[in-house]
């Protein structure tokens, strides 16, 4: 079932632009999701990042919530287990996470609303490894939002300067072994990422499923190099839901399997706070009139949808 979902090789963005954009186009607007490939980000960068998190994980419970500062929203630092809920859900996510954001120039008006980075000093290489697998992603995102700007009739560059010092979060995320049967949480309840889009590493353990428009769970493990890519709630709206925010979510393996840790690695691909998400005019016709009429930044965005999913 998991081909259902397209992935397509970024290479062709280069050599092939016309038709690369219009498959993956269709591919979101169907979906919401897809599979990016040859993304050229090393193979090693992305294990020494893993082996990185791994050992933070490693630490006793007592020193990793001293990463954890309390009503900070889980900006950056530690979140511990036990925490963060799903938009809707009774029961909480069964994971921990650690965010790393943008490192900012110290003139940066921005300052006031992206706080600066805290980095574990157990794991001295987790910062260097964490940033160097936070410009990669980064990079990768601007590629695929010049595509998807291209498919909606907007310049190539579109979001270069909307994006370019947005609140974009790397998540390394730990799911501790599941030890009891019959709970009633999940690993990842059912929901919408909040920003433009997501970048997964790590999606090659079972566990991923995305829900088709008839409302099916279609599992998505990934292959190879493969990177998954799904729109996000600002995109959505501000394409007036040409491109949908799917709702997806993290099953609990059967067996023996839920036994083992699982880890990933979501890029969350955020605007600049002060970007103001007003419906593109070339997203609303006839068929389809704007859903938004009031806009909103993007900080306030996400500072809305925060207090939902009970990080603030």
């Amino acid at each position: 079932m998991s081909a259902r979902i397209p992935t397509l090789d970024i290479r062709r963005f280069e050599g092939d632009r016309d038709a690369f954009v219009a498959e993956l186009g269709a591919a979101y607007r169907e979906w919401g999701f897809a599979g990016i490939s040859h993304h050229g980000i090393p193979q090693a960068l992305i294990d020494d990042a893993y082996a990185a998190f791994r050992a933070f994980y490693g630490l006793p419970d007592e020193v990793k919530r001293r990463y954890h500062v309390p009503g900070q929203g889980g900006a950056r630092g530690y979140t511990p287990f036990g925490i963060e809920t799903a938009k809707g859900s009774k029961h909480f996510d069964l994971k921990e996470f650690y965010h790393i954001g943008r490192e900012l120039p110290e003139e940066s008006k921005y300052r006031d609303v992206m706080p600066p980075n805290i980095w574990p000093e157990e794991v001295p290489e987790f910062r260097e490894r964490g940033l160097a697998l936070y410009n990669a992603l980064d990079a990768l995102g601007s590629r695929v939002l010049s595509a998807l700007a291209l498919h909606i009739d907007l310049p190539a560059d579109f979001f270069a300067d909307k994006t370019n010092f947005g609140n974009s979060i790397l998540r390394p995320i730990h799911y501790p072994p599941i030890t009891a049967d019959d709970i009633p949480n999940v690993r990842a309840g059912a929901h919408g990422d909040i920003n433009f889009i997501t970048l997964l590493v790590g999606a090659s353990t079972a566990g991923l499923e995305v829900q088709s428009k008839k409302g099916e769970w279609v599992p998505f493990t990934s292959e190879g190099d493969t990177i998954v890519v799904n729109i996000g709630d600002m995109l959505e709206r501000l394409t007036n839901h040409v491109y949908p925010s799917t709702i997806h979510r993290v099953v609990n393996p059967p067996g023996d399997a839920a036994r083992q840790p699982r880890y990933s690695v979501p890029f969350f691909l955020h605007p600049n706070p002060d970007f103001l998400i007003d419906v593109l005019p070339s997203c609303i016709t006839p068929d389809n009139p704007s859903r938004y009429p009031e806009p909103i930044t993007a900080h306030g965005f996400l500072e809305q949808r925060l207090r939902e999913i009970k990080l603030k």
